[in-house]
């Protein structure tokens, strides 16, 4: 990847909004996509409960950190 704004982080990005941390694979980096992963489906899965529901607010502002941390890495 030649840098921030290049096509694969647009790739990368584009693919954490379908799944988080997938971007974070696809660009190689292995523990940050499964920190991500982690992070957010906690949070969404907290939220189904219906419980606490306000966890999904916190796994909406996980996800979306993904896809910047996606957009803007540098390798």
């Amino acid at each position: 990847m030649a840098g921030q704004g290049s096509g694969g982080n647009v790739i990368a990005a584009i693919c954490n909004f379908f799944i988080p941390g997938l971007g974070q694979l696809v660009q190689g980096r292995i523990l940050a996509a499964i920190i991500f992963f982690v992070l957010v489906w906690t949070n969404y899965a907290l939220a189904a409960t219906g419980i606490l529901f306000f966890m999904a607010v916190f796994g909406f502002i996980f996800q979306v950190w993904s896809i910047i941390d996606a957009a803007k890495y540098r390798g």
